[in-house]
């Protein structure tokens, strides 16, 4: 790899490296409860869709269906979300957004602000430069999305 190329490697590198730390640290907080990657990103959905069909949040977070059951269950019994019956169709759940679903959110964000403000020495030159491409970056990636997760067989290396 060269130039661009390998650079853009780097900041991939960068970004999994950094998410890992964050998720390594854990919380000062006790109230703070701790989710898999994938429990988060369909917590971090929900704060935009307080409520949602199961399948809409399969679809938002690339996850199937099927999978979707047990993660919704582990957070029901966490009180992050209630499920229940929707009201037209008797055989449809609904998924909603808790308070304390809420107030999680806040807490984990509050402390992923400060660890990365003090990893950085709190310089926030850059800062809006570097958002504003990490913001394109993740909505590209949602955007070019495999259907199925997993390795994506038509680019598949010679």
């Amino acid at each position: 790899m060269k130039g661009d190329a390998q650079r853009w490697a780097e900041l991939a590198d960068c970004m999994l490296v950094i998410a890992r730390e964050i998720q390594f640290r854990g919380y000062k907080d006790p109230r703070a409860v701790s989710l898999t990657a994938t429990e988060g990103m369909v917590m971090r959905y929900m704060q935009d869709h307080p409520i949602a069909a199961p399948k809409q949040i399969a679809a938002a977070v690339g996850l199937q269906r099927s999978n979707l059951s047990t993660l919704m269950a582990g957070l029901e019994r966490r009180g992050l979300i209630e499920r229940t019956m929707s009201e037209g169709d008797r055989r449809g759940v609904t998924v909603r957004l808790t308070e304390a679903g809420r107030r999680n959110y806040m807490i984990v964000r509050r402390e992923w602000a400060a660890a990365v403000a003090k990893a950085a020495e709190n310089d926030t030159r850059g800062l809006e430069g570097t958002l504003g491409l990490l913001k394109d970056i993740a909505a590209g990636l949602i955007a070019m999305r495999p259907e199925t997760p997993g390795r994506d067989m038509s680019r598949a290396e010679a």
